[in-house]
């Protein structure tokens, strides 16, 4: 049978010279608590501190070259409650998928002592990753950028800066479908917009000069429309795979199935949290997750 480079790799790392658990030194046991996972990385921050700044961009538009100066108070106050809610809604799904522990494997646990607890029977066996020095649960992979072993790791993502992974996948999807909601919406008014200003004169249509909300219309519709359809796919890709439940690496990979098979509803209840209600939708509502099984390590 031919092995595939992923297979023969992980060939290596079951044997028992490969894990060498005398050269692992966990951290100390108190480096983790009362602090907050935040990835010291430049690229991501500067990718979240955009991602902000064109939210703000947005509304900044939205409320002070569309909504104050139009004469339909209605209209106004409608579409400013529901846009900022979005926005509201989206940021903080990018602040919990950004400082939620994604479910990083504990660093240098690939210890003697750690191994013996797992109570290994005849036949069974256990990888290490040689970066972190963590001995990896089955779906867990390393991402270089967060310098741990993530549980379900789906993928790095710069914009959040942060992996996306077991513990807060469900705040990533969150904020690519609010995203898209704000820009569907901020399209929408700019298209409404333009048709008021050319029935109307240019100058009662907005606090700004003609050519200055021209260019900030323009600007905030090829926003809007760029990441309309970026955060829609993105959406729609998390979806697919939460209803099959295999990641995005596992998917790029190819990686042999070898977890039980479950209904798309029980995959679509383990990410959001179990039973279906409201909390589905808000960032403040924390899934159950429940605890981490040792034995999961064990393969």
């Amino acid at each position: 049978m031919m092995i595939t480079p992923v297979h023969h790799f992980r060939d290596i790392e079951r044997k028992p010279e490969y894990l060498q658990p005398e050269k692992c030194v966990p951290p100390p046991s108190h480096a983790s608590l009362g602090t907050m996972w935040f990835i010291r990385d430049g690229c991501g921050i500067a990718c979240a501190v955009v991602t902000w700044m064109l939210v703000f961009y947005a509304d900044f538009v939205v409320l002070l070259v569309m909504l104050v100066p139009s004469r339909d108070y209605v209209y106004s106050i409608i579409n400013g409650t529901l846009f900022n809610t979005l926005a509201f809604l989206a940021l903080a799904s990018h602040f919990r998928a950004m400082l939620t522990d994604p479910g990083a494997v504990p660093k240098g646990n690939a210890t003697k002592e750690f191994i013996e607890s797992l109570q290994l029977k005849p036949g069974q066996v256990v990888y290490k990753c040689p970066k972190c020095c963590s001995i990896k649960p089955d779906r867990a992979h390393h991402c270089s950028v967060c310098k741990r072993c993530i549980r379900k790791m789906d993928h790095h993502c710069p914009w959040v800066n942060n992996c996306v992974g077991e513990n807060n996948q469900k705040y990533f999807v969150l904020f690519t479908m609010y995203i898209a909601l704000i820009s569907l919406h901020a399209l929408i008014m700019v298209g409404f917009h333009f048709l008021y200003c050319f029935e109307e004169d240019w100058t009662k249509c907005s606090s700004f000069s003609p050519p200055t909300t021209v260019i900030l219309l323009i600007l905030l519709c090829f926003e809007a429309l760029l990441f309309l359809i970026f955060t829609s796919v993105m959406f729609g890709t998390q979806v697919h795979s939460i209803c099959t439940d295999e990641t995005g690496i596992e998917q790029l990979k190819k990686e042999e199935r070898r977890w039980a098979k479950k209904t798309k509803w029980m995959n679509m209840k383990a990410v959001f949290g179990h039973p279906f209600s409201i909390a589905w939708l808000s960032p403040f509502a924390t899934p159950d997750q429940g605890k981490a099984d040792p034995y999961q390590y064990v393969v």
